[in-house]
């Protein structure tokens, strides 16, 4: 099978090359974003402290009073 076109594991290693370079970008990028004080609270870990905050003053409530 002669083609002109490269193998299919030949152009996974050059994609995966390019996803790694991607990813190492955008870790490096959030990096420096977070160094200048532009980080950012998600908001399902907003949402978990607020459950447990409340949970626990609901506990509070019913286990002491």
């Amino acid at each position: 099978m002669n083609t002109s076109e490269p193998s299919d594991r030949d152009r996974g290693g050059t994609e995966k090359l390019n996803w790694i370079d991607r990813r190492r970008e955008k870790i490096r990028a959030e990096i420096e974003r977070n160094r200048r004080g532009e980080y950012n609270v998600p908001t399902w870990v907003l949402a978990a402290a607020l459950i447990l905050i409340v949970g626990a003053w609901l506990a509070l409530i019913f286990f002491a009073g």
